[in-house]
Formats: C-alpha cells, structure tokens, sequence
C-alpha cells in the first residue's frame, strides 16, 4: 500500500457492533485477463508507471508559481507506451470527476498522497507523492468500469 495509508490497530477505533470474524464478507479476485470476457475488453491498458519528475520554476523571489510535473508512462494492452505529463492539481481533477461520474464506485478510487505546504518540492516527498500517483493511476487504469469513462480518455489525451 501506499506510504501515505496509515496503518490501525484493531484496538485505535471503538468497536460498536462491529462484525465477529464469521461475519466478514470474503474478497476474491478475479483473473479476466486471460478470457475473453467483457472485462477484459474493457481494459486498454497494462499499468502505468511515474518514473521522473520535472519542476517548471516560478518567477522569483521566492520561486512563486513553481510546479512540479508528473511524466506518466501507461503501458497499452498492444504493447504501446502513452507519455503524458501532468500536474497534480490534473490528478486532483481526475478523481473529482471520476466521484461525479460513478457516485457508487467511489470507494474503489484510493485517496491521492496529501499536500504539503513545507515538503512539496523536497525529493523524499516528491518520491512519497510519485508512489501515491502511480497507484492511483493503475487503480483507475485497470478497473474496467473507469477505464472506459470519457474522463479518463480526457485526462490522457
């Protein structure tokens, strides 16, 4: 998981009719990427990865309006390679209208890494919020309900 999520012990959070072990729902995944199914027809995409970033300086003093951009590799289901650069606050977008778009699937989009006011062009951050992105682009990249949506064709072209 991301280096961002912090991890709860089961005794940090008040347990008001809270589910035995026995009540737990069971996750399983499935494997669509060898059937010929509809799923997997849904998916143009292998995975993505963010493998550099540039920061665009601002005007001095005090480097005003500096920005940090996210070269994004996606890897097509061909075997192609898409090269986007963006911006977080594209990211940010993203994810909003992807809320806006599928109100009931919101809870498969993960969090993006937070902000930081004082960190944000330090690298141990940077590296921090590089990981954080490229989950959050795989998680929306290879779930076949958001990879179709115009949004997301929006953000990558």
């Amino acid at each position: 998981s991301p280096p961002y999520w912090q991890r709860r012990d089961r005794g940090d959070s008040i347990r008001s009719n809270a589910p035995t072990d026995r009540q737990r729902f069971t996750i399983t995944l499935e494997d669509h990427t060898e059937e010929d199914s509809e799923q997997s027809k849904a998916l143009w995409a292998r995975g993505a990865t963010i493998e550099e970033w540039t920061l665009v300086q601002g005007s001095k003093p005090a480097s005003l309006g500096a920005y940090v951009v996210w070269v994004c590799n996606v890897q097509t289901q061909r075997g192609g390679i898409i090269k986007i650069r963006k911006r977080y606050s594209e990211f940010e977008q993203l994810r909003k209208a992807l809320v806006r778009t599928f109100p009931h699937s919101s809870a498969a989009l993960p969090p993006l890494p937070p902000k930081s006011i004082l960190s944000r062009f330090k690298p141990p951050f940077l590296e921090k919020r590089r990981v954080g992105l490229q989950y959050f682009l795989t998680c929306v990249l290879l779930n076949p309900e958001f990879s179709s949506a115009p949004v997301l064709k929006e953000f990558m072209f």
